[in-house]
């Protein structure tokens, strides 16, 4: 297989701030209860000096302008234009629209690579440069800083069409880039399907990272099928694993809206005892988390928003054990920034901590 760096770069920028607070709508409201790191039961001084805390967004659920000023289509373009898979018909075409709006709207910021090569043949896009150092230089101002994920589930249309997505055998993960190849239980279940790296390939990959990004929303309990191997061929089938939300009739956790997501801050403990114990304890960053509401919350629902403050101290405890213990551990989870409305049309449900008056 070849596995050399993939010949472009899909941008996700998000912001790191020192403290987070509840925004309020336009109007009258009750003040919501908020968290203070310097007196939320000491959750502040549970963290070493320098520690950073952040939030995130991707940039199709923000920025708008979904054909506007150069931008090339991504694959979320080309899917909610599918007739019927998506309630509503809502699409990402507005949404915040933080391209126009990102001095009223935005504490987090991203860049979508489709603003920068639009048919994903390398021709710069200096209307989509230009936007970007606008938004970089006023949140630098602001005191904040960007930090940048590769991919957001945001591929660029022309470049799925051309590499064939994450099936290309460019994109490799995590193992293969400690140990030079992929896991011998991969290896056994996929068998012939599953690419091999030449000598060569193994010394590009092998050591090349410099921190492990870890997104963390909810735990499963694992259990063997007792099959050999899946009889049909696919993603989850070629994982030879069942999993549950149950245990002895006891769910995981306290259960968000989706019916796949629980509240089990010890499982990102797991997570990182397993980067740290089966990858060499590199450093890590906590690079995404959150909880979902109903779609259709009211306005003073949304800004009671006790249970998501109860997740958020629950992992942020949980976080602050983990920093003492001798864990590479950079960021705090980076929690999912807007209660956006137009995805909620989409997918049902809301996730974040603010929200937006669009009247």
């Amino acid at each position: 297989m070849r596995a050399k760096t993939l010949p472009f770069l899909v941008l996700f920028l998000s912001v790191t701030h020192c403290i987070c607070h509840a925004a309020e709508l336009n109007g009258p409201s009750k003040q919501p209860e908020t968290i203070s790191f310097g007196t939320a039961g000491g959750l502040r001084q549970g963290f070493p000096k320098g520690f950073v805390f952040g939030t995130a967004t991707s940039a199709y659920q923000v920025e708008g302008m979904a054909d506007k000023d150069g931008r090339g289509p991504s694959i979320w373009d080309a899917f909610v234009k599918i007739p019927g898979i998506v309630a509503n018909n809502a699409t990402g075409e507005v949404s915040v629209d933080q391209y126009h709006r990102y001095k009223f709207v935005s504490l987090d910021f991203l860049a979508f690579f489709d603003f920068f090569d639009a048919d994903g043949a390398g021709k710069v896009n200096w209307n989509g440069v230009a936007y970007y150092n606008r938004l970089i230089d006023y949140m630098i101002e602001r005191g904040i800083t960007p930090y940048a994920n590769l991919y957001h589930y945001d591929l660029p249309l022309a470049l799925e069409k051309k590499y064939n997505g994450l099936l290309s055998n460019q994109v490799v993960f995590i193992h293969p880039i400690v140990y030079g190849e992929y896991p011998k239980t991969m290896q056994n279940i996929v068998g012939s399907r599953l690419p091999k790296f030449t000598e060569e390939e193994v010394k590009m990959v092998k050591g090349s990272m410099d921190f492990v990004g870890i997104n963390h929303y909810t735990t499963y309990y694992m259990y063997d099928p007792h099959q050999s191997k899946p009889k049909n061929l696919g993603y989850q089938q070629d994982w030879n694993a069942g999993f549950a939300y149950k245990k002895k009739g006891v769910e995981i956790g306290p259960r968000a809206n989706s019916y796949w997501l629980y509240n089990v801050p010890w499982g990102m403990y797991k997570a990182v005892m397993y980067i740290k114990e089966r990858y060499g304890n590199p450093t890590m960053i906590l690079s995404e988390n959150g909880m979902d509401d109903p779609g259709n919350l009211t306005r003073s629902k949304a800004l009671q928003d006790t249970t998501r403050i109860g997740y958020y101290k629950a992992y942020l405890h949980l976080q602050s054990t983990l920093t003492y213990q001798e864990h590479k551990i950079a960021e705090s989870p980076q929690a999912w920034l807007w209660k956006l409305y137009w995805f909620a049309k989409l997918s049902g449900v809301l996730f974040g901590m603010y929200c937006v008056n669009f009247e």
